[in-house]
């Protein structure tokens, strides 16, 4: 794999860097050795600083160091997932010094560097590559639904969350991997850039796809994964939540994907969705399972995202929701999700 740097410029101990925190847990497509952010997390290393595991990748002030310290860096990779999609501070400026060295990039944005003429010429002139993921299919190229969707026999779970950043992409890559290393066969389709940046095969770009073609790429991408890889069963990565008022997202992956099974996440110490107040209160949780079992889907299991918690407070939430709703109660930060595996195994016999 090529190796690369992940720029956040500040933003690492923020939620504004989950594209940078899902590469640093893991990536099949890149092999991640540095982290550009600032001097006040420069010097230690980018797991501890994300969930207190060490993974050998030190955080540098800025970019110079950074390629002053580390050898042979094809890519560098903008780690932000900003509102709206824009460049934020300065990013542009190390992107160009980053080409200026020789190095690729790889933007998960809306603001595509390829229709920046000066960012387009210089990188020709280098040689290098501009890849923007979020860059939408040609017309052509996509996918109308058809209701092959219907053929599909493994079971389709989706992950969704009460609000955005809450680890659905992450809960549904660990339930994948737990399947693989439990001797059977679970696919994740990512619907975001940082599931392709991760590795993921089978997919699309929620957000930059053509709302009547939405459906159609979601099918095509479960369709095609069950096809070609015979999988067992198959997690859906879900995008914002049913109720998050800047984006509400989900409904297509119970009634377009057919997911019969929800592994739903939340927050019990987040109050307003994108913490926002104007935004408005998350509702509960009782009030969201209620909403999906009408829409036709089962909710298999919930997940605490145990961000603000102490441990303590972790395992007391697992255990009031757990007697509350009467079933699994996840801690995929704490516990890993294997004690889901039981359930996935009864569905899929």
């Amino acid at each position: 794999m090529n190796n690369a740097i992940v720029l956040t410029n500040g933003l690492l101990t923020s939620s504004d860097a989950k594209t940078a925190h899902g590469l640093i847990r893991g990536t099949e497509r890149f092999t991640i050795v540095g982290i550009v952010d600032c001097d006040a997390t420069a010097g230690q290393d980018a797991g501890e600083l994300l969930d207190g595991k060490h993974r050998n990748i030190p955080v540098f002030a800025n970019f110079e160091n950074a390629i002053a310290q580390l050898r042979e860096v094809q890519y560098l990779i903008i780690g932000v997932a900003t509102v709206g999609g824009k460049l934020p501070g300065n990013m542009l400026e190390v992107v160009i010094k980053a080409i200026k060295e020789g190095i690729s990039i790889v933007n998960g944005l809306h603001e595509y560097l390829n229709e920046k003429p000066e960012v387009v010429a210089l990188a020709k002139s280098k040689g290098v590559e501009l890849i923007d993921v979020r860059k939408p299919k040609n017309r052509e190229d996509l996918n109308f639904w058809t209701g092959e969707i219907f053929k599909v026999t493994a079971p389709i779970i989706a992950v969704i969350g009460m609000d955005c950043a809450m680890g659905k992409r992450t809960t549904a890559r660990m339930l994948s991997q737990s399947c693989k290393a439990n001797g059977f066969n679970g696919q994740m389709i990512y619907t975001g850039q940082t599931g392709w940046l991760q590795g993921g095969k089978y997919g699309f770009v929620f957000d930059s796809t053509l709302n009547d073609f939405v459906s159609g790429e979601l099918e095509n991408a479960i369709v095609s994964c069950w096809k070609e890889t015979n999988a067992d069963i198959i997690f859906l990565e879900g995008q914002s939540s049913l109720r998050n008022p800047s984006g509400p997202c989900g409904i297509e992956l119970l009634i377009s994907g057919n997911a019969k099974q929800v592994v739903l996440i939340f927050a019990p110490k987040r109050k307003y969705f994108d913490n926002d107040e104007h935004w408005g209160a998350i509702p509960s949780v009782e009030s969201e399972i209620e909403i999906i079992e009408k829409l036709g889907s089962k909710v298999i299991a919930v997940a605490v995202n145990t961000e603000d918690c102490s441990n303590e407070e972790a395992f007391a939430y697992q255990a009031a929701y757990a007697k509350k709703l009467n079933i699994p109660v996840l801690l995929p930060m704490q516990e890993g999700v294997d004690p889901l595996i039981p359930t996935l195994k009864a569905l899929i016999k």
